[in-house]
């Protein structure tokens, strides 16, 4: 199998007239199978698959103003026009598959991943010695106006008035799995399957950054200093981890249970190098190191009433590891779900109640959360997330008909919050008090699709409801300086085939050309896209 996709866009934004703020995308996929006869005494296969993705996109952590965004709110200011994202991925994966009879089989997996990415993007602003962060300017922009005026380029400024961070990483990711499958029927009728499975991992992520400075001048950026490699960000921070689990499905008459285990080992650890060692050849600096044993329980069960009717739940253990920081500690939390699957006729659905218990909830230093980037985690104290999930399918016309027109509405309530008080430096999060709401989550999103299916084209229409947010931890409403207001948006995309094997496809966005805020961190505001139209060929064999 070879798949391969093309995707580009010139973007949907405005910079200095003729500037491209949109993307360049290549993602290429192959697999080969090997496999026995099938009447071979133990059918065995080898698969090996290989996937490489590039990226070139010319985005931004620079957003504008509250008033330019009411104003004009695709722009995009003259300071953000070095910025752009050059990345890679190639991945291997080696999958055999030995089945020993109809009951006992054995799948294994060896895997190697590496992604490179370079974001260079703008960081800082410095007008008269002084230097303020993006984020400080836009959301004062009274009291940084000549801040300001660099950022959109309307005056000229010293040399390395802009600095432009290299965010310059590589991560790799290596390991093998293998899991053991056995079922078998028990004396009384029932149904049991077991599977075990181990898997040893190692990842890590190679930080070597630097930043540039440069001067705006008639709105053009010219480079005026070139910073040192690696002074910006010079470490290696890796992860070791051996996981097993076991679980094991029970099933008799109309129940089936699900218990299962799984063991976590994890070893993390942190590098500092020197800024003037890019060869880091003088050894670490600084070096950290936790680590951590925990095992995850979990039980799931169904129950079928009827071929219309049944009911599920279960109640997991919750896990993600901490950083490498000693004596930092892990996620943890008890989630529950409990809901149904009902069909009647043309109507089938599923609604489903939960409740996520967090003794102890990780938050983490990102630059896209308004932290400075470092990526330290740090305990942010218990919460409860409660909600409920509603999925209705209906078709309305008849199984057999030439042309079908099924719906789907699906609907998400959520309801974060903090059960307890904590301190952050993140501007995500800030001082929260018990009873404040997690930021950045819609207490309600809905979707309603609508879809015309033919032999030789698909017409989907969907029309998708996002509520309000606020940016910061807070109690009640979000504020008007802090929220995300709700947004309804209408979305069209079309396929006709003109052959089994070729297609044109045609998606219209935002067909109501509704101007909408998606964000106000790391620094300023962001727009949702605004009506555009994407086009493409699909060609399969």
């Amino acid at each position: 199998m070879l798949e391969y996709l093309s995707l580009n866009s010139d973007g949907f934004k405005k910079l200095n007239d003729s500037d491209n703020t949109g993307f360049d995308t290549s993602d290429l996929m192959g697999k080969i199978r090997f496999q026995t006869n099938p009447d071979a005494n133990m059918p065995q296969s080898l698969e090996i698959k290989y996937h490489f993705y590039d990226e070139l996109s010319n985005e931004t952590y620079l957003g504008i103003t509250e008033q330019d965004f009411n104003a004009t709110p695709f722009i995009r200011y003259a300071a953000s026009q070095e910025d752009v994202m050059d990345a890679e991925q190639k991945q291997w994966m080696l999958t055999h598959t030995l089945k020993l009879n109809e009951r006992f089989k054995i799948v294994t997996n060896a895997y190697d991943n590496t992604f490179s990415r370079n974001w260079y993007k703008l960081s800082g602003v410095v007008v008269g010695g002084e230097k303020q962060g993006l984020d400080a300017v836009l959301s004062d922009p009274l009291d940084y106006s000549d801040h300001l005026a660099v950022l959109k380029g309307t005056t000229d400024s010293e040399e390395d008035a802009l600095l432009v961070k290299a965010n310059n990483r590589v991560y790799s990711a290596q390991g093998m799995q293998t899991k053991i499958d056995y079922h078998w029927y028990g004396a009384s009728g029932a149904f049991h399957d077991l599977e075990v499975g181990a898997r040893y991992h190692y990842d890590e992520e190679d930080r070597f950054q630097w930043e540039d400075g440069y001067r705006i001048q008639n709105a053009d950026m010219l480079l005026t200093s070139k910073g040192a490699r690696g002074a910006k960000g010079n470490r290696i921070a890796s992860a070791t981890a051996f996981a097993a689990y076991a679980l094991y499905k029970y099933k008799y008459n109309n129940l089936t249970l699900t218990p299962g285990i799984r063991f976590e080992s994890v070893i993390l650890k942190r590098d500092e190098y020197g800024k003037t060692d890019p060869n880091r050849t003088g050894g670490a600096l600084s070096n950290r190191e936790n680590s951590i044993d925990v095992w995850i329980p979990g039980l799931g069960f169904n129950y079928t009433f009827s071929n219309k009717l049944s009911l599920f739940g279960g109640i997991h253990k919750g896990f993600s590891p901490p950083g490498s920081a000693p004596g930092e500690q892990a996620e943890a939390s008890v989630n529950f779900e409990l809901g149904s699957r009902f069909s009647n006729g043309r109507l089938s659905g599923e609604i489903i109640g939960y409740f996520n218990n967090y003794s102890n909830l990780l938050g983490s230093d990102l630059a896209a959360t308004g932290g400075t980037g470092s990526l330290d985690q740090f305990n942010a104290g218990a919460a409860h997330v409660s909600g409920a999930e509603l999925l209705l399918n209906y078709n309305w016309a008849a199984e057999n008909a030439a042309v079908q027109f099924p719906f789907t509405l699906a609907y998400t309530l959520t309801n974060p919050i903090f059960q307890s008080n904590f301190g952050s430096a993140e501007d995500i999060w800030g001082i929260v008090s018990r009873g404040d709401r997690i930021p950045y989550i819609p207490q309600h999103q809905w979707t309603l699709t609508g879809r015309l299916e033919h032999q030789k084209y698909e017409v989907n229409l969907s029309m998708r409801f996002n509520g309000a947010f606020g940016t910061q931890a807070g109690n009640g409403s979000p504020s008007a300086t802090e929220d995300v207001a709700s947004n309804f948006i209408v979305d069209l995309t079309a396929k006709y085939h003109l052959s089994p094997q070729l297609s044109l496809t045609t998606q219209m966005v935002n067909l109501l050309d509704v101007t909408y805020l998606t964000a106000r961190v790391p620094a300023g505001y962001r727009p949702g896209h605004p009506f555009g139209v994407y086009t493409g060929v699909q060609f399969q064999l």
